[in-house]
């Protein structure tokens, strides 16, 4: 099967558990697992393939005329870390079907974490560098969802803050990096960076590329100085910390270290810089560990000491110690994930994290108290685990390293401080809460976790257990074919043996833990007698303030600024933005100047003339009754749209006039909406005018006749000139042999320039679900409280039951019962008119867009005339369900041709012969309108409608008193 489609599985996963029911916690859990186990086997089964130093490769063609395609690469270390991925997802599924409470909306948890998981994935088996950057940045936006999961909590919202906030801006200067790489070899291909290491070097450029990409990988780490981010993402529920904090997010940066390894490592500058960053993290993470009381931030900490640990191998410039580094990220992501997922259960089963109030769970947890031990020795390094024999590569690096006397002596004595540190923390996650005597002020009586609760965790730990005792069997050919690609194809001489004899790695294993038990027994005497403070004084001191500082104060300046030239007033911000256009026109006149062309001129259409003098007496109309009679405007500007419409068909484009008809209907609906909620204007209240007014009226025409005249001048200009490189031939010669239409404009949208009608479809329905979002919060002025003239007419009990979702007998009896008798009958009719043009746009004028307007504006004249409370009764619309459902399909139907092996969204036509119809023309890009013509129709109706809507929450205000206040400030 090809690689794309492990690919597409966790995201149409992700797709499939957002629509099952939220509370469906077994079938959501089911699913999920399911679909990370059965990307698990598939990767699995790729083993054979890139044992020995094979790579798997697919390329799909993108944009091939300028070279860009999706490239998917799987050599032996994209498949380790593919692996990690999916396994280890698999089992937190399970996981978290009885980690998460049955109040929580599981649905969205299981969501995200697919499409975490399909970020993972394109990030490991990205073959072009740019591709890996994309998938980079959604594995950081997916993560700040997930961390953010309980949004009720502050600290899910400051630590989902600030993780999208370091890691977005390490990822923005990873773009750089890659751009200036791709720049020195030629090439974004990863394969050609990757054999290019000598010329990349060598380049001017090297440092500027080296320290963006370190940025970037240095960031998603969390290594020094942006360690701080990671310990303040355990505000996530426990299932998401075992995933992201052990085998995937902080992983991606090594990953790209241990990934670039070959282009970029054996000079001074990686050494420095990768290696001090690793050293420095490695012993400040221990170090703070040692003192935490909450069991996930002991475990957070830790895991920036032993990413501190890899980050530090790799900057070795040794192929050993790379290959030490690629075995101790197998090794941590193992025993991590399992010890997460202990304190999950400590947590779930006790109530509390507090190591200082749990003691003696070993009696009412046996079971996962041996587990937890077991993991916590592996993460100590002990004997016949597999955290001992990476711990051991690491020691003889160290040892063995040439460099500078001063870093031949020290690195070794830093690394066995760390690995003190290390089993300190250990013993205080293990020892401290198993044994001893039973807690007594437990929020709740400890029991063993459910049995399948416990199985991940057992099937992680007999992993540490199996690779610990029979390395060489278990573990050996995965790690010699994921090594095999970072160090270049030639691996170097290391042995898996547990026991290599008595040297100084071993004895640097025995004095750390040694050490490391003096050391905990020494620390546990002075915290009972009160001698040591929960926080040591480093952790203040980290860059958590900095950062937090840094935001405060940008926020401090930002506001200074806007004070000084910001405003609330529209009319000045409006001068200002026509002021500063008109500035850089007549300074862009400067270097171009204006002048005719040469081309023809036209004699002048008596008609034509006459009909653009009607559209300037209406546009000008509408300027200056604005002012004083809003709805005049409003029929004045609809006077000049549709003298636009009449051009386009003057110039033969009715597609163009028939979207503006549907158009101008639209925003007429849009512009009455929002009369109802302007300030109302009391007549006979009005200040005089005085000199300074006339001052800034003129000033203001001077500015509108400027900005209009340069516009008329510019416009003139390029009319007057011949096109010299027109593309009309293109799309006219072509539109029919390879788009399957004689709709020019249709065929464009649907097929040559389908790209960018799908983005801009997202984008209408991203700023439709933005207006819906803040116009949830929309308070209207009191003033507009008060029902219109003709409501008021009305008997009160009508007015009343008006308002309630009764019958509809009692809707009916309002005021506008003939129009909506009318609008109910046209309501088919509409409909029909706009199937006719869905149908017919691909060959003649119409298409989605226009479709879905007329669609749109039909249901809401049944919602102006009938009322929202008699729509909703009877037909239940969900416009953001419509908005889903035309982006999922305009994505399927360009997925549809990557499936078949043609460039994203081609077009295929087809001619199929029907009983009755005879031979219809069926183009693929029917599908593709279609999902245009769903997502107009949802994010019309989702805007209108909201805006609609403040009328009911308005009369509900005002009838039953304000609302009981929430929070300060509001009520």
């Amino acid at each position: 099967m090809p690689v794309v489609a492990l690919l597409l599985l966790p995201f149409l996963g992700s797709v499939l558990t957002a629509l099952l029911p939220t509370r469906a916690r077994s079938e959501l859990a089911a699913c999920a697992g399911l679909v990370s186990a059965g990307a698990a086997a598939w990767v699995i089964s790729l083993f054979p393939r890139v044992r020995d130093g094979g790579v798997i490769r697919e390329t799909i063609s993108w944009v091939p005329s300028i070279g860009l395609d999706l490239v998917l690469r799987i050599d032996g270390f994209a498949w380790m870390f593919a692996v990690l991925i999916t396994v280890i997802g698999a089992l937190v599924c399970l996981y978290a079907r009885y980690y998460m409470s049955p109040e929580d909306p599981v649905a969205r948890l299981y969501a995200l974490f697919l499409a975490f998981m399909g970020a993972m994935l394109g990030v490991v088996v990205s073959g072009n560098l740019v591709q890996l950057v994309v998938f980079w940045e959604l594995t950081s936006l997916v993560s700040f969802l997930l961390i953010g999961y309980w949004h009720h909590r502050v600290d899910a919202q400051r630590g989902a803050r600030m993780a999208l906030t370091v890691t977005g801006a390490g990822g923005l200067a990873l773009l750089g990096g890659v751009i200036v790489l791709g720049h020195i070899v030629g090439s974004y291909e990863l394969d050609v960076a990757l054999a290019s290491g000598d010329r990349v070097r060598a380049h001017p450029l090297y440092p500027v590329a080296l320290v963006l990409i370190l940025l970037g990988a240095l960031t998603k780490s969390a290594q020094f100085p942006f360690h701080f981010w990671l310990p303040r993402a355990m505000a996530a529920p426990t299932p998401v910390s075992a995933y992201l904090h052990s085998a995937t997010m902080v992983k991606a940066g090594v990953f790209l270290l241990a990934r670039l390894w070959p282009a970029l490592s054996g000079t001074e500058l990686w050494f420095w810089i990768v290696s001090g960053a690793g050293m420095t993290t490695l012993l400040l993470g221990a170090y703070i560990a040692m003192f935490q009381n909450d069991l996930k931030r002991v475990l957070a900490y830790s895991t920036v000491s032993h990413l501190g640990l890899i980050t530090l191998l790799f900057g070795l410039n040794s192929s050993l110690a790379a290959v030490a580094g690629v075995f101790h990220i197998m090794n941590h992501a193992t025993f991590k994930a399992s010890l997460f997922m202990a304190a999950g259960v400590v947590d779930h089963e006790t109530g509390t994290r507090d190591i200082r109030r749990l003691n003696g769970l070993i009696r009412a947890m046996p079971r996962t108290g041996t587990l937890a031990l077991v993991a916590s020795g592996a993460m100590a390094g002990v004997p016949l685990l597999n955290g001992f024999l990476s711990k051991e590569m690491f020691f003889a690096e160290t040892m063995f390293l040439s460099a500078h006397p001063s870093v031949e002596v020290g690195l070794p004595a830093l690394a066995t401080l760390a690995a003190i540190f290390a089993v300190v923390y250990s013993l205080r996650f293990g020892y401290d809460i198993f044994f001893g005597p039973p807690s007594t002020d437990l929020p709740r009586q400890p029991e063993e976790a459910p049995r399948w609760m416990r199985t991940p965790i057992e099937l992680l730990v007999l992993s540490c257990l199996i690779v610990g005792i029979a390395p060489t069997i278990s573990i050996g050919p995965s790690l010699a074919a994921a090594a095999r690609p970072v160090v270049g194809g030639t691996l170097p001489d290391y042995s898996l043996a547990i026991w290599h004899g008595f040297n100084p790695p071993f004895v640097m294993s025995l004095v750390a833990i040694s050490g490391g038990v003096a050391g905990y027994l020494w620390l546990r005497k002075h915290q009972e007698q009160g001698r040591l403070q929960d926080t040591p004084f480093i952790e203040r001191l980290n860059g958590r303030r900095l950062f937090e500082g840094a935001l405060l104060g940008l926020t401090r300046l930002s506001r200074r600024v806007l004070g000084l030239v910001g405003t609330r007033r529209l009319q000045t911000q409006m001068f200002a933005i026509i002021a500063v256009a008109l500035l850089l026109a007549l300074l862009a006149a400067q270097g171009v100047p204006l002048e005719w062309g040469d081309r023809d001129r036209l004699p002048a259409s008596p008609a034509f003339v006459i009909l653009w003098g009607i559209g300037a007496v209406c546009a000008v109309g509408a300027a200056v009754m604005a002012k004083f009679h809003r709805l005049i405007a409003i029929t004045l500007m609809g006077g000049a749209g549709l003298v636009t419409c009449l051009t386009f068909m003057w110039f033969s484009a009715p597609d163009l006039a028939l979207t503006q008809v549907v158009v101008e209907v639209v925003t007429t609906i849009l512009f009455l909406l929002g009369l109802r909620w302007l300030p109302m204007r009391i007549e006979g209240i009005s200040r005089p005018v005085t000199a300074r007014d006339r001052v800034r009226r003129a000033r203001d025409l001077l500015l509108a006749i400027g900005a209009g005249s340069g516009l008329a001048a510019l416009s003139y200009a390029m009319l007057t000139r011949p096109a010299p490189h027109s593309i009309s031939p293109f799309f006219l010669g072509r539109a029919l042999p390879e788009g399957g239409g004689a709709n020019v404009v249709n065929v464009m949208l649907v097929d040559f320039r389908a790209f960018d009608t799908l983005g801009e479809i997202t984008v209408l329905g991203a700023v439709a679900l933005t207006v819906y979002a803040l116009l949830r919060r929309f308070r209207p002025p009191p003033e507009s409280v008060e029902q219109p003239q003709q409501q008021r007419a009305l008997p009160a009990d009508i007015v009343t039951d008006l308002m309630k979702p009764r019958t509809a007998e009692d809707a009916e009896r309002g005021y506008m019962m003939v129009p909506a008798v009318i609008a109910r009958v046209l309501l088919p009719v509409s409909v029909l008119v706009a199937a006719h043009f869905l149908l017919r746009g691909h060959n003649e004028p119409g298409g989605g867009f226009v479709a879905g307007l007329i669609v749109a504006i039909a249901m809401l004249m049944q919602y102006m005339v009938s009322g929202a409370l008699w729509l909703e009764a009877r037909a239940r619309l969900r416009p953001a369900r419509w908005i889903a459902a035309g982006l999922l399909l305009g994505a399927t139907t360009g997925l549809g041709a990557l499936a078949v092996g043609y460039p994203f969204l081609t077009t295929h036509t087809a001619h199929v012969r029907l009983p009755l119809v005879g031979e219809a023309h069926l183009p693929s890009a029917s599908f593709f309108d279609l999902g245009v013509f769903a997502a107009v129709v949802g994010a019309t109706l989702l805007t209108l409608t909201a805006l609609a809507h403040q009328s009911l929450r308005a009369h509900r205000r005002s009838t039953q008193g304000p609302a009981p206040s929430t929070r300060k400030g509001t009520s």
